[in-house]
């Protein structure tokens, strides 16, 4: 091998890592309410496509107030992802990995959490400050338990004042 195609290798690997570094940013500013990490993982005219969950936003600004929307009157929301897929062509690359998101808020109803499985369709261009999303698609695969609470989530917010976004 030379070192010209060791070199490829290396900065395509770079690449990969860096694109799935990328995604698990993302689940750590959701789960610590990290708005300006989040500002870090999307574009600003970015579009992110949550589905039913939370619809469709335009602009990195809409996509921090659904999230704060959804999360913030929860007592906790735990993201995980896996099984990231990267491809990288050049400055642009595509990306899906699944999700697994445990919600939880102590409910009246004794149903306090509500779980989403699906995956994330991301198409991901390099800037000079890395890799950022451009577009972001759920696929929501399965749910479980109290979809409710986010509803009632977003109704303490409005009972703290807590309007959105911060």
């Amino acid at each position: 091998m030379s070192d010209q195609d060791l070199a490829r290798r290396v900065a395509a690997l770079e690449d990969r890592e860096a694109v799935r570094a990328l995604l698990l940013r993302y689940a750590r500013a959701l789960d610590s309410h990290d708005w300006p990490l989040l500002r870090t993982v999307f574009l600003p005219d970015a579009v992110a496509d949550y589905g039913e969950l939370e619809g469709r936003n335009e602009g990195v600004e809409e996509i921090i107030a659904a999230c704060h929307r959804a999360l913030v009157g929860l007592d906790s929301s735990q993201h995980l992802v896996g099984n990231v897929e990267v491809e990288v062509d050049g400055d642009a690359a595509t990306a899906s990995c699944y999700l697994h998101a445990q919600h939880y808020l102590v409910s009246p109803s004794g149903v306090n959490t509500f779980v989403v499985g699906g995956t994330y369709r991301d198409r991901i261009v390099r800037t000079p400050d890395g890799w950022r999303i451009e577009h972001r698609a759920l696929a929501t695969t399965w749910t479980d338990g109290n979809a409710a609470v986010f509803a009632q989530g977003l109704q303490r917010l409005r009972e703290r004042g807590e309007e959105f976004p911060p």
